[in-house]
């Protein structure tokens, strides 16, 4: 019997109203920075799951190029052009209140601290949790066993009762499979195919609707 649901943050509960390249390209243009490609983006991001702000990730991402930019005010830039656009997925404020009737609630999110607690800021979402974490705080980032880990002690329980639920292939269902937890995998128009390894499969539009009867079905 499950003690614990935790989410992953982006495009599991929240996404963005534009697209990520979009908002990429925005941000650059007013920042007045050369060119980036998005898998650029996130090649950078993954180097740097462990850091307090975007500025590095920036930074490494411009090292390369012959440009005056200033990672300092891409990362701003960035920033600001999320939370214009970042919205909940529908229902999923309702889910995690009523899941919090049965169960310990948490997050465990990959990214820089400030990028990601300003996005919980932006949502309202400060107090949703009883236990929020974000990568940048920590050791490790997902998939490492370290910050499933970490998500478990905040929350007081046992990996082994913890339902986490993400969407990343190897982020989410292999590192929280890995660390002992049952998965539920969410599954985008545009994203990987189901993961044997997932316990479950629920589409992005029906979080809200579908995870609370997986995790009920468990007990």
């Amino acid at each position: 019997m499950p003690r614990a649901v935790v989410f992953d943050l982006d495009y599991t509960l929240a996404v963005p109203r534009r697209d990520r390249t979009t908002i990429l390209r925005e941000a650059v243009d007013a920042a007045d920075a050369p060119t980036l490609t998005r898998e650029e983006y996130l090649e950078a991001h993954r180097r740097n799951l462990t850091r307090e702000t975007r500025e590095p990730i920036f930074a490494d991402l411009l090292a390369d190029r012959e440009a005056e930019a200033d990672p300092v005010e891409l990362a701003r830039a960035y920033r600001e052009t999320i939370a214009e656009t970042l919205e909940p997925l529908p229902g999923v404020e309702e889910m995690l209140a009523e899941l919090r009737d049965s169960y310990r609630v948490g997050l465990l999110t990959n990214g820089p601290v400030r990028a990601q607690r300003d996005k919980l800021e932006t949502l309202g979402w400060e107090d949703a949790f009883d236990a929020a974490l974000v990568t940048g705080e920590l050791e490790a980032g997902k998939p490492d066993r370290r910050a499933f880990d970490a998500i478990a002690d905040a929350l007081a329980v046992a990996p082994g009762d913890v339902v986490y639920v993400g969407d990343e292939v190897d982020a989410d269902v292999y590192g929280a499979t890995n660390a002992g937890m049952d998965v539920i995998q969410v599954l985008l128009e545009d994203g990987p195919d189901p993961d044997p390894r997932a316990i479950a499969h629920v589409r992005q539009a029906a979080v809200a609707t579908e995870v609370p009867a997986v995790v009920a079905g468990l007990e």
